[in-house]
C-alpha cells in the first residue's frame, strides 16, 4: 500500500524546499492559532513559491471564521481546509476546495466516526489527532486508530517520528501519516534531515509491511 505523507506547521523556505524535493504528498500551513507554527497569508504565499506545484497546499485551522477561511482562500488558493467538522465550516468552505475535518481521540471516538461516516460515506478522507488540540506531539490511541481506519481513509496525526512512524504505520494501517513537532529542532522550525528520515522511514515500512502490531502509545 501506498501511504501519502504530509508535513504540517511549515514555516521555513529550507523546510518547503526539502518536502519537495523529497516527495512529499501535501504540506499544511497553519492560519489564526496560538502557535509557534502560525503564519499570516503573505508568508504563506512566499512559501508556496518553493513548492513543487504537485505538493498539495493544504490550509490549516482550530476554530476558524468565516472570514478568516475567505482572507486565506483568496490569497493562498489552497486545495484542502483542515479543520474541525462543524457545519459552519464546512458552509463557508467553497465548493472546489476539499475539507479535511480533523476528529480528536476519545473513548466515543467510535460513535463519532460512525456518524460522520453516516452523512459523509466511507470514502470520506479524516485526520485524528490526540484528544485536546493538536501540535502537542501527542500521540492518538493506535488502536481506536485502526478500527478506524477500518471504516474511513484515515490521515494519523500526533506524536509521530522517523522513529516510531513505521510501527504506527504497521499498526494503524493509515491511508497518510501527518508529521509536525516530530521533524522539528524546535517549536516550529522544521529539520529537513529529519523530515529525510521520515521520509524514509515511510516508504521503508510500505515496502515492507509486517503484521499488525497490537501496540498503543
Amino acid at each position: 500500500m501506498r501511504v501519502r505523507i504530509k508535513v504540517c506547521g511549515i514555516t521555513t523556505p529550507e523546510a518547503a524546499v526539502a518536502a519537495s524535493e523529497l516527495g512529499v504528498d501535501a504540506v499544511g500551513f497553519v492560519f489564526f492559532a496560538e502557535s509557534p507554527r502560525h503564519l499570516v497569508a503573505e508568508r504563506a504565499m512566499e512559501l508556496v513559491s518553493y513548492l513543487s506545484p504537485l505538493v498539495t497546499r493544504v490550509a490549516v485551522f482550530r476554530h476558524p471564521r468565516s472570514s478568516e477561511i475567505a482572507e486565506v482562500v483568496s490569497r493562498l488558493c489552497p486545495q484542502v481546509i483542515q479543520a474541525e467538522p462543524a457545519a459552519e465550516v464546512s458552509a463557508a468552505i467553497p465548493s472546489h476546495i476539499l475539507h479535511l475535518p480533523v476528529f480528536h481521540d476519545g473513548s466515543d471516538l467510535g460513535e463519532r466516526v460512525a456518524k460522520f461516516v453516516a452523512h459523509a460515506g466511507n470514502d470520506a478522507t479524516v485526520v485524528l489527532e490526540a484528544s485536546g488540540r493538536g501540535g502537542r506531539g501527542l500521540a492518538p490511541n493506535w488502536t481506536r486508530a485502526a478500527e478506524m481506519a477500518r471504516s474511513v481513509r484515515l490521515v494519523l496525526a500526533g506524536g509521530l517520528t522517523p522513529d516510531n512512524v513505521a510501527e504506527a504505520i504497521r499498526s494503524v494501517r493509515p491511508y497518510a501519516v501527518d508529521v509536525s513537532s516530530g521533524v522539528e529542532t524546535k517549536p516550529g522550525v522544521k529539520d529537513p534531515k529529519l523530515i529525510e528520515e521520515f521520509v524514509t522511514a515511510v516508504r521503508d515500512a510500505q515496502d515492507h509491511p509486517a503484521a499488525i502490531v497490537e501496540t498503543s502509545p
